[in-house]
């Protein structure tokens, strides 16, 4: 196959494993810069080709894609994509893997999932919708509902989250109402539309981080936040342990990544006193923290799951053209 990893970084640990496993396993890889992806249409129809506009410089990683200030080429055709798009750049990625899918090139991950992923609200309905269960929520469009919404999910404390931000960041915790006034004060700098969702206090700063390939649980990791933290993101200095699914864990994280349309996906649970609920859903999860804590070849899964989806597609074209042709 021919694979193209849509990524800003081809030094990020995530992409380089992508690359080191799918040419151990006979691909050719393209590292592409997502946002030097010229997305062309007219003439009634889509582009067959993906050229790539100047960027900021040459990278110079020994064996990966090298792109050079002010070239324009037209890559290769490849026939299957794993979108590694960041939150800075989700409109135009979302955009460049429309295109790709119109091609009939296979992804990981559908525009469609990334984008329901990557919006809180969205991701949220599309949960609520799917009959899985999350934790109780409302949106807030301006500070002053603040109060109102912290009452409709059963009072304080509450977390309160920006509706698109990763790694714990525009995360709040308003403990009570006497200490929203620095909550307030935030949401009126973010200007942007919340989430007040109900703090879950018997998961005690713990959440599970599972990763969903296909119609499969790879591995899990238990997160721990630091001390004086309620975030267990790694990237806020919350640690790790591998984790032993349960099968109601396992049927919720792959329902989670299968009503999102997601073929490879990290999905976030904590456990309550009502059970396990879902408390987001990641198009493009990071493999350092799960592959270090597990020690499990999760980016070989990954690149499985893609000669999988790719195999079937080629086949029922086969399929097809010997019906037309006969």
């Amino acid at each position: 196959m021919k694979i193209g990893v849509l990524s800003r970084n081809p030094g990020l640990y995530s992409t380089r494993r992508l690359v080191e496993v799918a040419r151990k396993r006979g691909h050719t890889v393209l590292v592409i810069d997502t946002a030097s992806v010229a997305v062309t249409v007219g003439e009634h129809r889509l582009s067959d080709r993906v050229r790539v506009v100047e960027s900021l410089g040459r990278v110079n990683l020994p064996g990966l894609w090298t792109k050079y200030r002010g070239r324009v080429r037209t890559l290769p055709g490849v026939d299957g994509i794993i979108p590694r798009i960041g939150a800075s750049i989700t409109y135009y990625g979302l955009a460049v893997v429309r295109q790709f899918e119109a091609m009939g090139v296979v992804s990981t991950a559908s525009s469609a999932g990334i984008a329901s992923s990557r919006d809180k609200l969205q991701s949220l309905q599309v949960m609520a919708q799917a009959g899985l269960p999350i934790p109780k929520t409302a949106v807030i469009s301006r500070p002053e509902a603040l109060y109102p919404a912290m009452e409709a999910v059963g009072g304080p404390p509450v977390v309160v989250k920006l509706i698109q931000g990763t790694q714990g960041r525009g995360v709040i915790l308003a403990v009570n109402f006497n200490t929203t006034a620095a909550v307030l004060a935030k949401l009126r700098s973010y200007n942007r539309q919340a989430l007040v969702q109900e703090y879950v206090a018997e998961a005690k700063g713990r959440d599970i981080r599972v990763i969903v390939v296909g119609d499969q649980c790879v591995a899990a990791m238990e997160r721990i936040a630091p001390a004086g933290d309620f975030r267990a993101n790694l990237h806020r200095g919350g640690t790790a342990v591998p984790h032993q699914l349960d099968t109601q864990t396992q049927k919720l994280a792959i329902a989670a990544a299968q009503a999102h349309n997601l073929g490879v996906a990290g999905v976030d649970i904590i456990q309550s006193n009502r059970g396990p609920l879902i408390l987001e859903v990641n198009s493009s999860p990071g493999l350092e923290g799960i592959e270090t804590t597990t020690g499990i070849n999760v980016a070989e899964h990954i690149i499985v799951y893609l000669e999988t989806i790719y195999q079937q597609k080629s086949a029922a074209i086969l399929t097809n053209d010997t019906r037309i042709s006969s």
